[in-house]
């Protein structure tokens, strides 16, 4: 099938063009006006934007070990309802994904059963060198490392052992960064005043600012000994923005950053409404943090912003503080979030695209994906600013059932995604054909 897509705002590397794209087959054939075929099906876009689909770099899909809070076939399908046609998942899995056999059974679910394009993390440990050294470049996005712990109990905790793989790959290392000596000292305090009752309001304060940053300088000093290529994942305080360069071009950084949308929607008063919906970690923090994460992507401080996503069951989350896990869904509505801030004045459309959809292209080497230019495959996405939708349980798609967002309004929405150019999801529903494919990359 052939496609036309008429008279469209389109978003791409700092411009927004008024044009019409043809895609045939599976990539964006001509950008250009008054394009025309005798056979393609035509969408009027009638003004709205157009944007490139949008790559999220940190995702949580639960498969294989944990499919009662999701699969990679359900949250696939909706981060295609949300915008984005290619994620990249994470290890900490059951069992975990810290070897390149269990790394290979990811990849053959996802050609099964994912909607979008798809590529995975191998985890590093304290013990697993060999695997992360016998890893080909062009089998998978990166290395992911946890110097703090969370969910799935992969805690790096070995200085060696993180210098190690730090001096052995030249694949993108991403890091969790909170130090796990801090938090467990503030939680021995809580527990002390509260017992087992904390309330879920001192999360941040026991994950705190120093936590974080202990932590990220930590491993910023170990990368720039080694000459590692690190990735800070999910920033969440203004203290740890000054780690990072802003002068160099993005292609040349050896250390990067990601922020995510929780972390710049939400601040620590939400814990009155939202409670144990928005406990996270790293933890959300104060609106000074979150005035300065925003400031810090306008900067080109912070390189990504991604989702995160890391469903859980209600039931789960509904235990007392020290039984619930971290954690929410959040790929239906990031590329919202974004463009609500837009709207706001916050940010420019132009910025959402580069850190949404071009960046994560960028560093992580993804190829032919992640712009909006003739010759790459056709990931698109069409989203009317205009039309607003009331997030609900009878709108959501995430096996979970249930998303902090409930009852926020956001003035934009969604309207096709397109994938390889496939038109996976319009008029609210996503298609039930598979035209996903495994991420390549542009490495040597």
């Amino acid at each position: 099938m052939a496609y036309i897509i008429k008279n469209a705002k389109v978003v791409n590397e700092g411009a927004i063009l008024d044009a019409d794209i043809q895609i045939k087959n599976d990539r964006i054939h001509r950008i250009g006006n008054d394009i025309s075929e005798k056979n393609a099906e035509y969408i009027d876009a009638k003004g709205q934007f157009l944007l490139p689909g949008v790559i999220d770099d940190q995702v949580h899909f639960r498969e294989p070990g944990l499919t009662h809070k999701a699969s990679i076939a359900s949250e696939s399908k909706a981060a295609l309802a949300g915008g984005i046609t290619t994620f990249i998942e994470q290890p900490n899995t059951i069992p975990l994904t810290t070897s390149i056999e269990r790394l290979e059974e990811k990849f053959r679910i996802a050609k099964k059963t994912s909607f979008a394009n798809y590529s995975f993390m191998l985890g590093g440990t304290n013990n697993n060198l060999e695997e992360i050294k016998k890893l080909s470049p062009l089998s998978c996005a990166g290395i992911k490392i946890f110097l703090g712990s969370s969910t799935g109990n992969m805690l790096i905790n070995d200085e060696k052992a993180i210098g190690s793989i730090f001096s052995s790959t030249n694949l993108v290392i991403s890091s969790h960064c909170e130090d796990e000596m801090r938090i467990r000292n503030n939680l021995e305090f809580y527990k002390s005043k509260f017992g087992n009752n904390i309330p879920m309001r001192y999360h941040y304060k026991i994950r705190d600012t120093e936590a974080c940053f202990l932590s990220s300088s930590r491993a910023i000093k170990i990368a720039k000994k080694t000459g590692a290529r690190l990735h800070i994942f999910h920033v969440s305080t203004g203290k740890e923005i000054n780690l990072f360069d802003n002068t160099t071009p993005l292609k040349q950084k050896k250390i990067t950053a990601e922020a995510c949308v929780h972390h710049l929607w939400f601040s620590k008063k939400d814990y009155t409404t939202k409670g144990s919906l928005i406990k996270w970690n790293p933890s959300i923090k104060t609106k000074k943090d979150r005035k300065a994460l925003r400031k810090a992507i306008l900067e080109d401080k912070i390189d990504i912003i991604a989702s995160d996503h890391a469903p859980h069951t209600l039931a789960e989350k509904s235990n007392s503080y020290l039984n619930c896990p971290s954690g929410g869904p959040l790929v239906q509505h990031a590329l919202l979030v974004m463009l609500e801030l837009f709207l706001k004045g916050k940010i420019t459309i132009t910025k959402v695209v580069e850190k949404m959809c071009h960046n994560p292209s960028i560093l992580f080497q993804i190829k032919d994906r992640g712009f909006i230019r003739e010759g790459y495959f056709a990931d698109l996405v069409l989203v009317d600013l205009q039309d607003s939708q009331k997030v609900s349980k009878g709108n959501l798609l995430y096996k979970c059932g249930w998303s902090p967002f409930e009852g926020e309004v956001f003035q934009s929405k969604v309207t096709h995604t397109f994938v390889n150019g496939k038109l996976m999801f319009s008029k609210g529903k996503v298609s039930s054909d598979i035209f996903s494919k495994r991420l390549e990359f542009n490495r040597g």
